[in-house]
């Protein structure tokens, strides 16, 4: 778990001029993944497709907004277990031993941009079900904003869009009481835990300043593709 404040999380944004006349069409062959949603919020309200819609965005895009290659993170497991857990709150936090000898011992360069292939999941949680994630694979009971899991690639002669990319785990209580306490839009904010675990996923990580300040542009290149598109998903709490 990395400290993080997130009224400073975002940096400058891009120009959207800027962005726009860098955007190149999906890679030649490209394929959306499948992408499987979990809403485990009583009182979330949201739309599937346009949630879909965000990652094939992402993948569609990948080369663009993760920008030059660096070393990436690629974690060949046979089931899935933290990658690594980003805490987005205002409190900040310390780095877990384990995420940090996952990163320590398991960093490879990449060879292909964006998340690897295979069915991403996606899951909504309240702040409690996410504590007990954090509890159980991090072993640590405080709340926290976002989880990712690395997944189980396809190997052998398993089709190229099978196996597992991997699992983000988002708190939507988080996202809500922190776009109300600083007066950001509640979808905008939930959206951008969801390309934050995305890059976490496609080989980004803020352990260090300089991969810290790479992640917080991707995510602002994210951002004004997914506002160019009109792609942000509308997020709403019933009652």
């Amino acid at each position: 778990m990395f400290p993080a404040n997130r009224s400073g999380a975002r940096g400058k944004p891009l120009k959207r001029s800027k962005v726009q006349s860098r955007r190149s069409k999906a890679p030649a062959g490209w394929r959306p993944r499948p992408v499987r949603i979990h809403n485990g919020h009583p009182r979330l309200r949201l739309d599937r497709r346009a949630v879909i819609a965000v990652i094939h965005c992402l993948d569609a895009h990948a080369a663009e907004i993760l920008g030059p290659p660096t070393s990436a993170l690629r974690l060949p497991v046979s089931a899935p277990r933290p990658l690594v857990l980003q805490s987005l709150g205002d409190g900040g936090s310390t780095l877990d031993p384990l995420s940090s000898k996952a990163l320590a011992t398991e960093d490879r360069p990449s060879t292909t941009p964006g998340v690897p292939p295979g069915e991403l999941s996606l899951a909504f949680l309240t702040d409690s079900a996410l504590a007990r994630l954090h509890a159980t694979f991090l072993g640590d009971v405080s709340t926290t904003d976002v989880i990712t899991f690395a997944g189980a690639p396809a190997s052998g002669l398993a089709p190229t869009g099978s196996g597992l990319a991997g699992e983000i785990c988002l708190s939507a209580d988080a996202a809500r009481a922190f776009a109300a306490k600083h007066g950001r839009d509640f979808s905008e904010e939930l959206t951008l835990y969801l390309v934050h675990g995305w890059l976490h996923l496609a080989g980004h990580d803020d352990l260090r300043p300089a991969n810290k300040k790479r992640m917080r542009t991707a995510e602002a290149r994210a951002l004004v593709l997914l506002r160019a598109g009109r792609k942000i998903p509308r997020f709403a709490f019933a009652g």
